[in-house]
């Protein structure tokens, strides 16, 4: 499954296809709303919750936060995206393709 609400550049849905790497990224910028580079817990549970509605989208923000946080700031940086990314594929059962 993929991105339901949201649509990103090229007008695709992310409920009806793969998504490669680049736009998973530019997707997940959108949530960023401080602009500062950084995914927080509040910004990645709204865009969890905005693909998979409101009931699990703080508990799976969260935990993707815990998973990609390496070092321990609360936050995603551009240098943890990837485990997030990868988090995505496994918990959020999103179809990202690598290039």
């Amino acid at each position: 499954m993929a991105f339901k609400s949201s649509s990103y550049a090229g007008g695709k849905t992310m409920d009806e296809d793969d998504v490669t790497v680049e736009e998973f990224k530019e997707w997940l910028r959108r949530f960023d709303v401080d602009k500062d580079g950084r995914i927080s817990s509040e910004e990645l549970r709204r865009a969890i919750a905005s693909i998979r509605g409101r009931l699990k989208g703080w508990i799976k923000g969260r935990r993707g936060i815990k998973y990609a946080d390496a070092n321990g700031d609360g936050f995603i940086g551009e240098d943890e995206i990837d485990k997030l990314i990868e988090f995505a594929g496994k918990k959020l059962d999103l179809r990202i393709v690598f290039n």
